[in-house]
């Protein structure tokens, strides 16, 4: 079932290594995204970074937490040590089966176990697939469609693809267009219970890029007061249904 990694990808270089604590970078905002708080960044120049791609994806963000499954055990946003909180034990679950696949690929997905602001109501599974990252290197969108595949896992929503549009003005336009829907997999608000918009989208380059072109390469709009959960969350958690329960 696994295509090993040197077979896979030969066009990478087998002598470089990640380092076991390096982390999924912190995508930056456009300019006109909402959502953003004191410690977010923002790419003020995107449309110089976005003009220059071959190739774009919009894909929904998921709201959920950024999951990280490598050889060396399954890890939430800091890749110090791996997470053992309660609403993980599914993925680490999961991740029991298929560490001795992995090699140096690492799989990084949102997972949808616990609910966060956003119910979703046409859930067929706990974790999505957003992107992976071979050694220094971010695959492409392909691959990472690949790789979800060969480890049975879904990807994240893809809401569009293609060559970048020929304007700023006109990819913006995109953008909002984009953000103003409901999640593919049915979002309500947890606090009105009412449908309500997809938390945002992602948009990255189709081709792979270097783990050094992240914040040239991924950028995302959020929407405006999204965040509907407290400090207390962690006590409070409830498990996502999926569709059929």
């Amino acid at each position: 079932m696994f295509l090993p990694v040197a077979m896979a990808l030969p066009h990478l270089n087998l002598l470089t290594r990640m380092s076991l604590s390096r982390k999924y970078g912190r995508t930056y905002h456009y300019p006109f995204s909402p959502g953003t708080t004191s410690d977010d960044r923002i790419n003020a120049t995107y449309w110089d970074d976005v003009s220059r791609l071959r190739e774009i994806v919009h894909t929904e963000k998921l709201d959920g937490e950024n999951n990280c499954l490598s050889r060396h055990g399954v890890f939430a946003r800091s890749h110090a040590t791996p997470t053992e909180s309660s609403w993980s034990k599914a993925i680490r679950a999961r991740w029991e089966l298929l560490k001795h696949d992995l090699g140096d690929i690492e799989i990084f997905g949102e997972n949808l176990y616990a609910i966060h602001s956003i119910r979703y109501d046409k859930l067929e599974n706990h974790f999505f697939v957003f992107a992976v990252r071979y050694l220094d290197t971010w695959l492409s969108w392909d691959e990472v469609k690949f790789y979800a595949t060969a480890f049975d896992f879904p990807t994240v929503p893809e809401l569009s693809r293609g060559v970048p549009p020929e304007t700023e003005e006109l990819h913006r336009k995109t953008v909002l267009s984009l953000v103003h829907e409901p999640s593919i997999l049915g979002s309500r608000d947890i606090l009105t219970g009412e449908p309500c918009t997809c938390e945002g989208i992602v948009t990255r380059s189709a081709d792979a890029y270097a783990v050094d072109a992240f914040a040239q390469s991924v950028f995302k709009y959020v929407r405006k007061g999204h965040v509907k959960t407290d400090a207390h969350w962690t006590r409070s958690w409830r498990r996502a249904p999926l569709l059929w329960e």
